[in-house]
């Protein structure tokens, strides 16, 4: 029973995520009312859509319960792999997004900076492409697209490789800076480009690998089902609050920080640069919904350890 409830309580969580992210698109992009003005006391009562929404976020629990009542057999364990076996698709799918993007998006900056754009693509294409909306929607999103494609029929979570390609871009930064004395805007954006999504995709990989820094006097010594307490404790109170506060402020409204620039494919001053501010922006919360997962996916190993379940035969964990 115990194992039952920390399952559909954590599938639970990963179902009212998807369900928000759902709603805030219906919401912010297409103009549904959203759940907190179902008190509102407009004229006619409130608007019908609402409770379609509320009923998104009870189908999203519903789904969750149904799942772990049809998997009565599965183990913790086997939820623990399964929950980052979803967060290494949102991985790749990011890593393939941003390298695309990354790509395409500089070698349009180097053109247009050395004055090549105009003369390879005509007048008109290089100012739809020099206009950041239509950029954005029709070429960074295409790519987007296809990084989910490619992330979804390959395994390897590569980002391994994107840190080689951040030291081999760099390194290419300074070569051209004092040798050649050549260095434009591009060339830093991609670099922090990547950088960032290398950070923000990465910690929720990290925190599977369990590579990250702990400082403690009682942790290591303690017994596996003492720790595995500290690691669920931790996920709940500490590790999940602050992932929803960082999805919830961000996307309060269409003015919320995420929503805003995604919303305008906002750019800053870009000059010659590269059109991805409002992806670096976006980035904050794919690296609040990617942890989010990984924290159930935590509380599931953490809630496993301190039950005494034995490991999976042959698991693959921590390789």
């Amino acid at each position: 029973m115990a194992i039952r409830a920390v399952r559909t309580f954590g599938w639970g969580i990963i179902g009212l995520l998807a369900a928000f992210l759902f709603n805030n698109f219906l919401t912010n992009w297409l103009g549904w009312p959203g759940v907190v003005r179902l008190a509102d006391g407009a004229v006619g009562g409130p608007d019908p859509r609402g409770w379609l929404q509320a009923a998104v976020y009870a189908g999203s629990v519903l789904a969750a319960a149904a799942y772990v009542a049809r998997t009565g057999e599965h183990s913790l364990r086997t939820d623990h792999e399964r929950a980052f076996a979803l967060n290494a698709v949102l991985i790749r799918a990011g890593f393939w997004a941003v390298l695309l993007i990354g790509l395409v998006d500089f070698t349009l900056a180097f053109l247009k900076g050395e004055e090549f754009l105009i003369a390879l693509v005509g007048a008109p294409l290089a100012d739809t492409l020099g206009r950041a909306e239509l950029r954005g929607a029709y070429l960074h999103m295409p790519l987007v697209a296809v990084g989910v494609v490619i992330a979804l029929r390959t395994r390897a979570l590569a980002l391994p490789w994107l840190a080689l390609m951040i030291v081999v871009a760099e390194l290419l930064i300074v070569l051209f800076r004092f040798e050649f004395s050549y260095e434009q805007v591009y060339m830093g954006d991609l670099v922090r480009f990547w950088y960032a999504t290398l950070f923000m995709l990465g910690c929720a990989y990290t925190l599977h690998e369990d590579g990250h820094v702990r400082i403690d006097l009682l942790y290591a010594e303690a017994s596996p089902r003492r720790r595995g307490l500290v690691n669920t404790v931790g996920a709940l109170v500490l590790g999940m609050p602050f992932c929803w506060l960082i999805l919830i402020v961000g996307t309060a409204g269409r003015t919320g920080i995420l929503n805003s620039a995604l919303r305008t494919f906002e750019i800053e001053g870009v000059g010659d640069g590269m059109y991805i501010l409002y992806l670096m922006t976006v980035l904050v919360g794919a690296f609040a919904v990617t942890l989010i997962i990984q924290f159930v996916s935590m509380m599931f190993c953490g809630m496993a350890d301190a039950l005494g379940e034995p490991a999976l035969t042959g698991s693959a964990e921590g390789s």
